[in-house]
């Protein structure tokens, strides 16, 4: 029994920890992205034609709690993991020459890979009529989206999402720099692609190389349209299974945006 209480005291200040700093990271990237673009750019970006609409402070505090709700569980994730890590179950690694410099990239591709997979089918899957409104209707609320609702998920599609994580460091041998980078580039990306204007150049997405990644605009569209465009980081699920939006390519071939 003393051991047990001892486990759950070590899981609660994990979860402790890693809520505050998951709260931190939020408000510091996406409020700091928000207050950048939205606030102290915003007139320059009017004046370029770039589509930049201010969201009502009702829509920013919504996506705001679901965001802090999100992290109440992503939290309780990565305090699981760290336990589990402790215990010695899982595949995570400290020590970069157990698998060599190469794997550190090689892994961190991989990662990105499978979970913009295994989001590509959940993500689908909450857009089917019978689910939408349980597990997804938090993220669109937003007529627009913004960097603030990057993290906006109802507890049940963030638990999906969390889940991923929990599972992965059982899968592959992963070392904590890959890990931190993987979760750092999620968040960002997902910042990225909830700007509610495109960031990268039009001619980054006409070339072969940039037609392969998700950006603002391709992610617009999914909030616009619903039924398109449901990866994460690449266009590929979405090229494949015909959930690719035909005139996605238009957006970068108009006048305006060359």
């Amino acid at each position: 029994m003393q051991t047990l209480l001892l486990i759950l005291e070590k899981l609660g200040l994990y979860w402790l920890a890693f809520f505050g700093i998951i709260l931190v990271r939020y408000f510091l990237i996406a409020g700091g992205t928000y207050c950048f673009f939205y606030s102290l750019m915003g007139k320059a970006l009017v004046k370029r034609g770039l589509n930049v609409k201010l969201a009502q402070w009702k829509s920013i505090r919504q996506d705001v709690e679901l965001s802090v709700l999100s992290a109440v569980f992503f939290g309780l994730c990565a305090a699981l993991i760290l336990s589990a890590y402790d215990s010695g179950v899982t595949l995570l690694y400290t020590c970069v020459s157990q698998y060599g410099l190469w794997y550190l990239g090689v892994s961190f591709v991989a990662v990105l890979i499978l979970q913009d997979t295994y989001f590509y089918f959940i993500h689908r899957a909450f857009h089917n009529p019978l689910l939408f409104k349980w597990l997804h209707y938090g993220h669109h609320r937003s007529g627009h989206p913004t960097p603030w609702t990057s993290f906006a998920f109802d507890l049940p599609e963030a638990v999906l999402q969390g889940l991923f994580f929990v599972g992965i460091v059982f899968l592959i041998p992963l070392h904590f720099i890959t890990l931190i980078a993987v979760l750092m580039t999620m968040t960002i990306w997902a910042v990225l692609t909830h700007l509610g204007f495109e960031l990268f150049p039009s001619w980054f997405f006409r070339q072969w190389f940039g037609k392969w990644f998700i950006g603002s605009t391709h992610h617009s569209i999914h909030h616009r349209k619903y039924k398109v465009h449901y990866g994460l980081y690449f266009t590929f699920w979405d090229k494949l299974l015909g959930t690719h939006d035909p005139n996605y390519e238009k957006e970068f071939t108009s006048p305006s945006r060359k």
